[in-house]
């Protein structure tokens, strides 16, 4: 039976997509949508108008060709699993900030989980209010919206637990190991290729809306002084990511880490997947928190999320929120949050 509610274009991709490399009967794609084969071929020709490319061969059917490189909702969509399909997708070519654009739709009580994403940002920003550069084309400028009703206290684990996901997502996706410093930084031998802004809507009993965005360097070309700039994974693989593939599967990963942090899975491996990637573990670091400041050893995070400082005295001291610095080792670029 067709499903009334999916796009026909969508459909037609997902099946090709399925078996690629292999042609898809056009009377297939026609009975499983119950539309005539003249309507399949109209359906397709919006897929063209977006980007895609078919080879239609008589008797053998259709059979996927080429995609679009930039990102495509459509596509997204198809790619993205079972699971994550209920979530709202919305691509736009600009906005100020996906951030804002995910909290004016909470606002307006638009359903969640969703996912904003934008071609270019025009006021990125990450903590403290700080630009985030985000008018290349070729990356992943991302917001999700929330609705979790939990207790303020838990909202501090959030941030480190999404972003021990991105990191195993990178490390799979793109077979290279990044680096996270805490508590919202995506770095590669000391050169940041990203960074995480979490933002809440908070009662005096409960989070009513929360919002995670993600800005990431995947494709567009990095310039400036080795030395001194950022980074991004196309510079860390030497190859161009497929830019669709990857943020669905962003996407369904940080969905699926969402759950596990609402049902309370995070706590009991947090620490030590953490440390897999811990930018700062052994190193001498200051951590400024108000007028407070103290320099210490990292010692990793606990099953909160704070960070561990052995200061001089050898005690362990915990910050749930503050600025790191780490002292700049030669041949790396100074790192801040």
């Amino acid at each position: 039976m067709p499903d009334h509610a999916t796009p026909p274009e969508l459909v037609i991709l997902r099946e090709l997509l399925a078996h690629a490399p292999h042609f898809v009967s056009g009377s297939v794609l026609a009975e499983k949508l119950s539309i005539s084969r003249v309507a399949i071929w109209q359906h397709m020709e919006k897929l063209r108008s977006q980007g895609f490319e078919f080879e239609a061969v008589r008797a053998r059917g259709y059979r996927l060709t080429r995609q679009p490189q930039a990102l495509n909702a459509t596509l997204m969509e198809a790619l993205l699993p079972e699971p994550a399909r209920a979530c709202g997708l919305f691509l736009l070519d600009a906005v100020d900030s996906t951030n804002d654009e995910a909290a004016r739709l909470l606002a307006a009580s638009h359903p969640a989980p969703f996912v904003v994403l934008a071609r270019r940002q025009a006021h990125g920003r990450g903590r403290f209010g700080r630009p985030w550069d985000s008018d290349q084309s070729g990356n992943v400028y991302a917001s999700l919206g929330f609705r979790p009703t939990l207790p303020p206290e838990r909202m501090a684990t959030f941030t480190v637990w999404m972003g021990v996901h991105v990191g195993e997502l990178i490390a799979a996706f793109c077979q290279t190991t990044p680096e996270l410093k805490w508590p919202n930084e995506l770095l590669f031998h000391g050169r940041k290729a990203g960074g995480m802004l979490t933002e809440a809507r908070i009662d005096s009993d409960q989070i009513r809306d929360l919002v995670f965005g993600l800005g990431l360097n995947v494709n567009a070309p990095v310039v400036g002084d080795p030395a001194t700039r950022g980074t991004s994974l196309a510079e860390q693989t030497t190859r161009p990511l497929d830019l669709n593939r990857f943020t669905a599967a962003l996407i369904t990963g940080l969905l699926a880490a969402y759950h596990d942090f609402v049902a309370g899975r995070q706590q009991a491996t947090l620490p030590d997947r953490w440390q897999h990637f811990d930018r700062l573990h052994g190193k001498k670091v200051t951590v400024l928190h108000g007028a407070t400041r103290v320099t210490g050893l990292a010692a990793g995070i606990d099953e909160t999320g704070a960070l561990l400082l052995r200061d001089p005295h050898g005690r362990i001291q915990r910050f749930r929120a503050g600025e790191v610095t780490l002292e700049k080792s030669p041949g790396e670029a100074p790192v801040g949050s």
